[in-house]
């Protein structure tokens, strides 16, 4: 048997804190052959990350492995000297970073830092350049050349990361490490990209570690899952068995924390799993999972677990057996729940006819094209659609930090907002951005994060605001000690229920929440959506919630609505929108989300690529990729925008001949 490309050999690695060397890792043991793709999966914090760094060396600098091997094709990466490191960095392994914003230099343009990469296996000059602009084509960036020359704070979140896929792909290296490489994108460009991996297996024999948090991707591109909890690989098997005949409870409590397909919040709060990972640092005796375990008994606090094996699917695990007849997937959704009568009241915020162009190059890019919607109180609004389909920009339309074209305005609580706006309509709308980190002033403490929102409720009293503080970090189950620790100090999950609880400090009437899980694990994703829900309830604030996270649009959404290049293409009830008919956009969208159900739909593929936002299609926007285009119809006009019981299509096609092609 040949060596693998990728084996760990009983690894463990610490961090150096405050003098004393914690463990993260310990004694993971792992293999990759040559295009075989291995998933790694577990909560934030149990290590997945600090694996990848590990491998190609690449640890912060308090960082230490203290125990095992790493060897890529057989050579110890413990051993190589500094040349051999950065033939083994430049070539045989690529990494793909889940915050891509941190991956590229921000003073560089696209073109600079992706042409290096091509230059690193021996192109020069203008033939790098163009390898580049070609690789930014082959992963659906939209307008490759006007990207080339944009800087990485021009370019969204999905943007960036697919130009940090295009460096990793032009070295063709032996092992890709993936680090949640598709949480910034849409699902058709995820699916593009998942496409793009396999491919890279396929002809080039890549081996891959691909670690994410969403179980259906890694269900779709891998062949074999590890687990990881508190550093310790608890359970290995192939995909298809792992993640439909769990072993273990803990991977089975993972997947108790998806949504089901169809339901919803009114139906009850989501399944999370009770407790926190234990901290850096030595573990008791016993199972580690043992704490939180709802199978755990005194054995299991006592003795560490033996292995248990069926097969290549092994977990260490005391009662297997008690495990296998757990359940594996969370409580259907209660039959015939009603939804909530919404009063009729005043809409929370009224967006009539925005529009936003910007100047680029010597075109004009219409970022936004006359959108009008309305929001009630306590509703939620979902808001999805590609990369660049103007899902943000209309975000900074609604709060005021960019100004829209003229025709266009925003009423708050039937009030109209003007350019300047006043305290009251600042104070209205707030936002929960995806990545806490970039959100949140590392120099400052939790208390005074809070506090300085909790400043804009002119009026109160000093003692009436110190109770609502601790009522706010009680509503988003925080521990009154976080109070006096910084965000650096904190997990995802911890630092996002901070940016929660500052949005909601100055008791906003809508609160915009811009991908707010898509960083999230699972379990915490569940916690923070249940929050989300409660505190909706609580106070009748609404949301418009931006993400491609399908399955978590329906289950918080009470209407979504569908962009494409700036237009509304859809918008209605979310059943009515998921369930169909609806536009073919939407179609290919739902199709596009990956998923660990057996009877998923099949793939409804786009044609061409997409186009350029500078040039859009004459007609339909979205007739060049539409595989039910009509024809000359679809070319020349424009379609109405049909309104049927509150469920509107902008499409050519009769409603009654759209279909019901993936309902549930």
């Amino acid at each position: 048997m040949s060596a693998p490309v990728l084996e760990l050999r009983n690894l463990s690695v610490a961090y150096r804190i405050r003098g004393q060397a914690q463990p993260v890792l310990r004694g993971v043991s792992l293999r990759i052959d040559a295009g075989e793709a291995y998933g790694l999966v577990g909560e934030s914090g149990c290590g997945k990350s600090t694996a990848a760094l590990a491998i190609p060396r690449a640890l912060p600098h308090n960082g230490l492995i203290t125990g095992g091997q790493i060897l890529v094709h057989g050579a110890d990466v413990g051993g190589l000297d500094d040349a051999g490191l950065r033939a083994l960095r430049s070539r045989g392994v690529a990494m793909v970073y889940q915050d891509p914003a941190r991956a590229l230099n921000p003073t560089l343009t696209i073109a600079r830092q992706v042409s290096e990469a091509f230059e690193t296996i021996g192109l020069r000059g203008a033939m790098a350049r163009d390898a580049a602009e070609a690789m930014l084509a082959k992963l659906r960036i939209p307008g490759p050349a006007r990207v080339m020359t944009a800087y990485p704070h021009q370019l969204s979140g999905g943007m960036q990361q697919r130009a940090v896929i295009a460096m990793a792909l032009a070295r063709n290296p032996a092992l890709l490490v993936l680090d949640e490489p598709t949480t910034g994108l849409d699902v058709t460009v995820e699916a593009e990209i998942l496409d793009l991996i396999a491919a890279l297996r396929r002809d080039s024999d890549t081996a891959i570690l691909f670690i994410s948090h969403n179980l259906a991707v890694i269900g779709r591109i891998c062949d074999r899952v590890g687990v990881l909890y508190a550093g310790k690989l608890i359970e290995e098997g192939p995909a298809a068995a792992l993640l439909t005949r769990p072993m273990h409870p803990y991977t089975i409590s993972l997947l108790r924390c998806l949504p089901t397909a169809g339901r919803r919040k009114q139906d009850g709060p989501l399944e999370t799993i009770p407790g926190f990972l234990p901290s850096p640092g030595p573990t008791p005796p016993g199972c580690i999972f043992a704490p939180r375990c709802e199978l755990a008994d005194g054995l299991c606090r006592t003795t560490p677990p033996t292995l248990a094996q069926a097969g290549l699917h092994f977990a260490f695990c005391h009662h297997p057996d008690k495990a296998a007849a757990m359940r594996h997937e969370a409580e259907p959704a209660p039959a015939g729940m009603p939804v909530p009568a919404r009063p009729e009241t005043r809409p929370a915020l009224q967006a009539t006819r925005l529009s936003k162009s910007f100047r680029v190059d010597a075109g004009r890019l219409r970022a936004v094209s006359d959108v009008s919607f309305s929001l009630a109180q306590g509703e939620t609004l979902g808001l999805v659609g590609e990369s660049g389909s103007g899902k943000s920009t209309l975000a900074r339309l609604l709060l005021g930090l960019t100004q829209p074209d003229p025709g266009g305005h925003i009423d708050i609580d039937g009030s109209l907002v003007k350019p300047h706006r006043s305290h009251a309509q600042r104070k209205a709308l707030q936002i929960v951005f995806q990545n806490p980190d970039s959100a949140l002033n590392r120099a400052y403490r939790v208390r005074t994060l809070i506090g300085r929102s909790l400043a804009q409720l002119t009026g109160l009293p000093r003692r009436q605001r110190l109770a609502r503080l601790h009522a706010l970090i009680d509503a988003v189950r925080l521990p009154t000690r976080v109070l006096a620790m910084r965000p650096r100090q904190l997990s995802g999950g911890l630092k996002q229920r901070v940016a929660i609880a500052r949005a909601f400090a100055g008791a906003p009437d809508v609160v915009i929440c811009d991908e707010p899980t898509s960083a999230l694990d699972v379990s915490v994703q569940a916690a923070i959506l249940n929050l989300l829900a409660e505190l909706q309830s609580r106070e009748n604030v609404g949301y418009i919630f931006i993400s491609h996270d399908l399955g978590v649009l329906r289950y918080l959404a009470d209407r979504i609505a569908v962009m494409y290049l700036g237009r509304i293409m859809e918008i209605g009830p979310a059943d009515a929108v998921f369930d169909g008919p609806h536009h073919p956009y939407t179609e290919a969208l739902l199709s596009a989300a990956p998923s660990l159900a057996a009877n998923a739909a099949p793939r409804i593929r786009l044609h061409g690529d997409p186009p350029d936002p500078l040039k859009p299609p004459q007609g339909c926007l979205f007739q060049t990729r539409c595989p039910r285009k009509l024809g000359n119809i679809c070319e020349t006009r424009e379609p109405d925008f049909t309104d049927t019981g509150g469920h509107a299509i902008r499409c050519h096609i009769p409603r009654q001949d759209l279909g019901r092609h993936l309902g549930g």
